[in-house]
């Protein structure tokens, strides 16, 4: 054969992979409102820098027909490139392809690229768009699934790990995209779910659509099982490369640093008025953290679920930091079950890549009730107690308001590791709210006052004056300054300045063991 011959035939077989499933298949992809795992790729990556592996892989299947099924790339496409000139391994799963779905030499595929993202230290994604286990290939496919979820667990806090449901994610399947570390999700177009309608219907008789049991919206809104929700295709790889500017490459790569101009003693007037003098009265705890961050920018991660609690990231100075926040405009910024998982995973992530953590206090204790008790308040609430007290990132802690009880321990107080603890005169650091004491603390004087009312409130007063406020907790050194609000930004930039040589070592154990 000639080197002309060699030549067409590469061409001829490449041409045939990059075709996939072919012109029909292709079309009707598009006619789904999808786009097809390579256009993703094009589209997420800079352009030009796709470095495909594998290309010319091909199933071992020879049961139920399949020794005559011809499977283009079997099904996925791999490789790497940079985004915004930074290298990260991927895969796309092609559903023109037998539907995406997964069979032995399509997991040996994935599994290749993220042995290489974690030897390189780069972060991987996976673009999942599958009808799930290929069912002609029995166990071996069963088993490619294991594989993939043994490497997502190794990878866990070496590289970060994105997940994209972009058509069906179903069964097995589900459970790569949950063990990573964000999970993306587009409107109308992707759903996950262990059991789909038709089997819950068989099941139990319940009759739902396929995305109101597992789209985006249920998943980002009711589960909490994703963090993004995008309109369309194009929007969820804004999203993506927006992420991955924040964060480092892998858990020795130093936290990325973004030059701005936004000045680090800027002064901003709404930090003066944004706490209203009534203590009962909501305010919005995003205009604090925009006021804050550099050129007001904040990436917040889950937006639609456990609203209670605000999570994201923002710069400051330049720097990535990861943000909590209670929001008091919504439950009063009380913690419960979900806002207590949904922070403690975003702490352990930004602890596990070197990324230092604001939180924001404004809470008045846990949520109340027989639901979130019988729910399990007490382990769900501990998981925050045990992300901060782990977590040896630098740690800083600005209390805004109410800092009452337990919860005030929970949003990382000095005991837990906080290493700056930063309070407004408006903060009120005390075991719960001053009617709440008073009633506990002067009751015998209340009832024997000869106006029960009037002497409630003179207690209620005077146990402001003496507990309600930043400075009993500033006498002990558990507040380490009592600031101006305006002056916040400068004094959150010194701090974090201050630490960035920080060194701080946990017991050697092989693990501890987190309450689940």
């Amino acid at each position: 054969m000639s080197r002309e011959e060699k030549l067409a035939k590469l061409s001829e077989k490449r041409e045939m992979v990059l075709n996939g499933g072919g012109p029909k298949r292709i079309e009707k992809q598009h006619q789904s409102g999808k786009f097809t795992a390579r256009e993703r790729i094009e589209k997420l990556l800079d352009q030009g820098s796709f470095v495909e592996l594998d290309q010319f892989v091909v199933h071992r299947g020879t049961e139920f027909g399949m020794a005559d099924v011809n499977a283009p790339g079997e099904g996925v496409v791999t490789g790497y490139g940079t985004i915004l000139g930074r290298l990260v391994y991927l895969y796309a799963q092609d559903f023109t392809v037998l539907g995406g779905s997964l069979g032995e030499m399509h997991a040996a595929k994935i599994c290749k690229v993220m042995d290489l993202a974690i030897k390189m230290g780069a972060p991987f994604i996976g673009i999942n768009d599958s009808g799930g286990a290929r069912i002609q290939e029995g166990i071996d496919a069963l088993n490619g699934y294991g594989e993939i979820f043994k490497r997502n667990t190794m990878a866990s806090g070496v590289i970060p790990q994105i997940s994209v449901i972009m058509g069906p994610c179903a069964g097995g399947a589900v459970y790569s995209p949950a063990l990573t570390d964000f999970i993306f999700m587009t409107d109308q177009t992707s759903q996950m779910f262990i059991t789909g309608p038709q089997v819950i219907k068989a099941v139990t008789g319940e009759e739902v659509s396929g995305e109101s049991l597992g789209g985006a919206l249920a998943h980002n809104q009711m589960s909490g099982n994703a963090h993004f929700f995008a309109a369309d295709e194009d929007e969820c790889f804004w999203q993506i490369k927006k992420l991955l500017t924040y964060l480092p490459l892998n858990n020795l790569d130093p936290v990325p640093l973004v030059p701005t101009n936004d000045p680090a003693d800027r002064m901003d007037e709404i930090l003066e008025t944004v706490v209203p003098d009534d203590a009962n009265k909501a305010y919005n705890m995003m205009d604090v953290i925009t006021a804050l961050a550099d050129d007001g920018e904040f990436f917040e991660i889950q937006p639609h679920y456990a609203k209670n609690i605000l999570i994201g990231f923002m710069r400051l100075n330049g720097m990535s930091v990861g943000v909590i926040a209670n929001q008091p405009k919504v439950m009063a910024g009380c913690l419960d079950i979900n806002c207590s998982d949904k922070a403690s995973r975003f702490i352990r992530f930004c602890d596990a890549f070197g990324i230092p953590l604001l939180t924001i206090v404004d809470t008045p204790g846990y949520l109340p009730g027989v639901e979130q008790e019988h729910g399990g308040i007490i382990r769900h609430g501990a998981k925050l107690l045990y992300a901060y007290s782990e977590a040896t990132v630098p740690k800083i802690q600005l209390i805004t308001r109410k800092a009452y009880g337990g919860a005030y321990l929970a949003m990382c107080a000095k005991s837990l590791g906080a290493d700056v603890a930063i309070a407004w005169p408006s903060a009120q650091i005390a075991v719960m709210g001053a009617q709440g004491a008073a009633n506990i603390v002067f009751r015998k004087e209340i009832e024997g006052a000869e106006n029960p009312n009037e002497k409630r409130e003179e207690m209620i007063g005077e146990y402001e004056e003496k507990f309600s406020n930043p400075y009993c907790a500033a006498a002990r050194g558990l507040a380490d300054m009592v600031i101006e609000p305006e002056k916040t930004r400068y004094y959150l930039i010194k701090s974090l300045e201050s630490l960035m040589t920080k060194r701080e070592s946990r017991p050697g154990k092989k693990h501890g063991n987190m309450p689940l």
